[in-house]
């Protein structure tokens, strides 16, 4: 036995979790970054909510999900930012036309403009609006991009004067790369990422549209960022 087999069979044990189309639905609409009660999944990948809890079971043993009950109500969620990570990166090399499929409907073209236009991915800025942002922070040298993402010096002053709080007491890097899988570009991922998110939805600069992962940027965020960040606001459109 090699000492590369406990790492192969580990690899292709997560592979497995991976290779069902129904456990694959779930984990990408958890993307979304919101807890989901095991019946709201069972319609969306359409399956019987016997058939689903097999598969969640599976997602949850094997960490990419983590669970809680409220009540009678079973709610499951993406474990963590890794396997948020794992997920977006794997949809990001999928072929773009199947991504970015056909719309067929007046519903379907709104909702994947929408998407296109800006929406988060799991817990950071995505779309239109995140590459605007990750541009506008890497032209200021707040952000660099060479050699992977990483925040300046300046940046990191930047993120503090403006009040966005990053935590880095955890393991997870301030900045990282993640590529988007509409524009085909990185974006900024990582804890200054999901700090800026969670900044621009708390302060009212974005607001989600509907329960899904897209979100339009306000006339208040349109100031900010063109003051900021210098970010004209018509790019956001």
């Amino acid at each position: 036995m090699t000492a590369t087999e406990p790492c192969a069979a580990a690899l292709a044990s997560l592979a497995a979790l991976l290779a069902d189309e129904t456990r694959a639905g779930c984990l990408l609409a958890l993307l979304d970054g919101r807890a989901w009660t095991a019946g709201e999944l069972a319609r969306h990948v359409r399956v019987a909510p016997s058939t689903l809890s097999g598969h969640l079971n599976r997602l949850v043993a094997g960490g990419l999900l983590t669970t809680e009950r409220q009540g009678r109500h079973r709610y499951v969620r993406l474990a963590d930012a890794r396997a948020a990570q794992l997920v977006e990166d794997l949809a990001a090399h999928l072929p773009q036309d199947v991504v970015v499929q056909v719309p067929h409907t007046l519903r379907e073209v709104r909702t994947q403009s929408a998407l296109a236009r800006g929406r988060t991915c799991y817990d950071h800025l995505a779309g239109r609006l995140g590459i605007a942002v990750t541009d506008a922070l890497t032209v200021r040298g707040l952000l660099r991009q060479d050699g992977g993402f990483a925040l300046t010096d300046a940046g990191l002053a930047w993120f503090a004067d403006t009040g966005i709080t990053v935590d880095r007491s955890t393991r997870r890097p301030p900045a990282r790369a993640c590529l988007d899988w509409t524009e085909r570009r990185p974006h900024l991922g990582g804890g200054a990422g999901a700090a800026l998110c969670r900044y621009a939805l708390e302060t009212g600069w974005c607001v989600r549209l509907g329960p899904g992962r897209a979100v339009r940027v306000t006339s208040a965020g349109k100031r900010a960022l063109a003051d900021l960040l210098g970010i004209d606001g018509r790019t956001l459109a």
